[in-house]
């Protein structure tokens, strides 16, 4: 993965309670172990905004819409909304081969996810011990060039690397996954094709309906 700019930070969104961001692929949402994981979206924002928290977190390789907090009293209010489901997440990707369109207008993977952790960050699919996870998702258009699929996928659930896994599961990897993909597939692209594209909340102060869209750089 290439270094990302330490300059970037792309402002959707601002206001007293709250920030959208567009987090680029290749950039940590929040700060990870060592002093050479210290670089981080939410470093950056919070150089600029020292008030704002952590709501939520996106993959390192996933690009797209993030929410951060400004004070505890938004943070607790967004976070409940993120744990109740009522915020609404949509995400496009490019995936392996030629996905065929479910019978309904979406299609539904439900398989319980648990960390393999002799493997960490990897998760794997354990009907046993696993958390619910539930994707759902639909085709929007193939790519005959790549033998490729370009999906809409819905996170009804928020399991690590869920979107990753179910893809997998259904025998299509996204592209460019380093972590799930077989080295052709990962090949295929420089970065994860993943890209959260949509978010749809309501405000945690004045409850107003709030609609964001970033299209996808791929």
């Amino acid at each position: 993965m290439p270094r990302v700019d330490t300059c970037v930070l792309e402002t959707v969104y601002a206001d007293d309670a709250l920030l959208v961001l567009d987090k680029p692929s290749g950039l940590l949402a929040v700060p990870g172990r060592g002093p050479d994981k210290q670089d981080c979206l939410s470093a950056r924002v919070q150089a600029r905004y020292p008030d704002a928290l952590v709501v939520h977190r996106l993959d390192m390789d996933t690009s797209g819409l993030m929410v951060m907090a400004r004070g505890a009293a938004a943070q607790r209010a967004l976070s409940w909304a993120f744990a109740a489901r009522t915020v609404k997440k949509r995400y496009l990707a490019v995936v392996a081969g030629r996905l065929q369109a479910p019978p309904e207008a979406w299609g539904c993977v439900d398989l319980p996810l648990i960390c393999d952790w002799p493997n960490r960050p990897r998760q794997i699919v354990d009907h046993a011990l696993g958390k619910p996870s539930l994707t759902r998702w639909r085709v929007v258009g193939h790519d005959a060039a790549w033998d490729a699929t370009r999906v809409e996928l819905e996170p009804v659930t928020g399991r690590s690397h869920q979107l990753r896994v179910h893809m997998c599961e259904l025998g299509h990897p996204i592209l460019g996954d380093p972590l799930y993909a077989p080295d052709a597939h990962r090949a295929q692209a420089k970065r994860l094709l993943l890209h959260a594209w949509s978010l749809r909340f309501a405000h945690p102060v004045t409850g107003k309906a709030l609609a964001f869209e970033r299209p996808a750089p791929f």
